[in-house]
């Protein structure tokens, strides 16, 4: 069963009310940073973070009395899992939702307090999978497929309407890419409208599935990501062929391009999105070539991000730009020489946010000691500002992890 663009427009009409028609906005500071004009359909701003919601409740308004009556089952370790619970619990519809056991606490109690019985089985996707069609059968409950289904398709198919409703002049889309039912819905919108309009789809390197079968080229076990939300190993038998009948190309974006755009997404927009989420804006910014001066839309899918992810994000992002930096600086082991290096990096415009001495393990005489700093500052220039100061006032400073500073 294939989808058609009156499926997602009817799709669109049944959402009205319930889904929100999220922002579609320029960004021009990040479009001069990408050197193509920039637009983003803020899907973090859904009522669960994440366009799920769309596909979920269509699927869910599908359902005859009998099967809302039964109740439904779905398997998730995240955005899905919400947008079914939320939306079934909506309409009134009894929902499981089977998570693996690792699933993060947050994400677990998230999904309970908008109403899903949760049920932990199984150390991955897959083993929760085989256990919720496992109650498909014996409870006698509808499966609420994640991607592979016309009904959800079509829910995701809606942004693409929306999208070239705020933007008819769009060129390209760029779309994340994991099961496929996102880019699948939003494609078969979008080439309808505008046959013209060109779809790139985008997907983590270290879970290329969809790329490589594209290619065929053979499956390759699937590495850590921070975009778990496209970690899909198996991509969808719906989806596949309209991807391919659709998208023009798949490009696979580094882990440290995905942690940058989430970073820049933060700083320049003032809005929170996950790895998934900024897939698309990650590739923008690393094949520039492919975008340059052309008009590119771009889905912010999703917002669903732990915290101390985010942290950890944030701090890697501040040291490779080197806004956080750690120096190793020899001193005379006398009293006062710490104190003096610290008024030399403040008055430089430095913030140290942390000392450790360095006395037993220093290659330095026995009469002299090293410390370990780490310091706040505003930019790379900055940083090199300070170490050049340090080194004209005859100390010893060197970057602990290999950048030359100074002269």
């Amino acid at each position: 069963m294939t989808v058609a663009l009156d499926d997602i427009k009817a799709a669109a009409e049944a959402l009205r009310g319930r889904a929100v028609d999220t922002p579609c906005l320029p960004s021009p500071r990040l479009s001069e940073r990408a050197g193509c004009a920039l637009t983003f359909k803020f899907e973090n701003f859904q009522l669960t973070s994440s366009f799920k919601d769309r596909g979920a409740c269509v699927k869910l308004l599908s359902l005859d009395a009998d099967q809302r009556r039964r109740g439904v089952v779905a398997m998730s370790a995240g955005n899905h899992a919400q947008g079914v619970a939320h939306h079934a619990a909506r309409l009134g519809i009894p929902a499981t939702i089977v998570m693996p056991r690792l699933t993060p606490a947050v994400k677990v109690e998230k999904t309970r307090q908008l109403g899903a019985r949760v049920e932990l089985e199984g150390e991955t996707l897959e083993d929760s999978a085989a256990h919720a069609r496992m109650l498909e059968q014996r409870d006698d409950l509808t499966f609420i497929h994640p991607y592979d289904d016309p009904q959800i398709i079509a829910g995701q198919g809606t942004i693409g309407l929306e999208m070239l409703q705020a933007a008819p002049d769009l060129e390209v889309l760029v779309v994340p890419i994991g099961g496929g039912g996102l880019m699948a819905g939003v494609a078969t919108a979008a080439k309808a409208l505008k046959p013209e309009i060109r779809m790139i789809g985008v997907q983590a390197a270290a879970n290329p599935a969809m790329y490589r079968r594209r290619l065929g080229l053979p499956d390759v076990a699937p590495g850590p990501t921070i975009a778990e939300g496209i970690a899909v190993k198996v991509p969808g038998r719906l989806t596949t062929p309209i991807i391919d009948a659709l998208v023009e190309d798949i490009l696979l974006v580094e882990e440290i391009a995905l942690e940058d755009a989430i970073l820049q997404l933060l700083e320049i927009e003032r809005t929170v999105i996950e790895g998934a989420g900024a897939a698309g804006l990650a590739a923008v910014l690393s094949y520039t070539e492919r975008f340059a001066g052309r008009r590119v839309g771009v889905v912010l899918c999703g917002g669903n991000i732990d915290l101390r992810l985010l942290s950890a994000v944030i701090l890697r992002g501040l040291v490779r730009s080197r806004r956080l930096i750690r120096l190793r600086i020899g001193i005379p082991d006398v009293p006062g020489s710490l104190a003096k290096v610290a008024a030399m990096i403040g008055e430089a415009g430095g913030n140290i946010v942390e000392v450790d001495h360095q006395r037993a393990f220093s290659p330095l005489s026995v009469k002299a000691t090293e410390i370990d700093v780490i310091i706040e500052t505003r930019s790379a220039a900055h940083a090199g500002e300070i170490v050049t100061r340090l080194k004209a006032a005859g100390f010893e400073a060197a970057s602990l992890d290999g950048t030359r500073f100074g002269s």
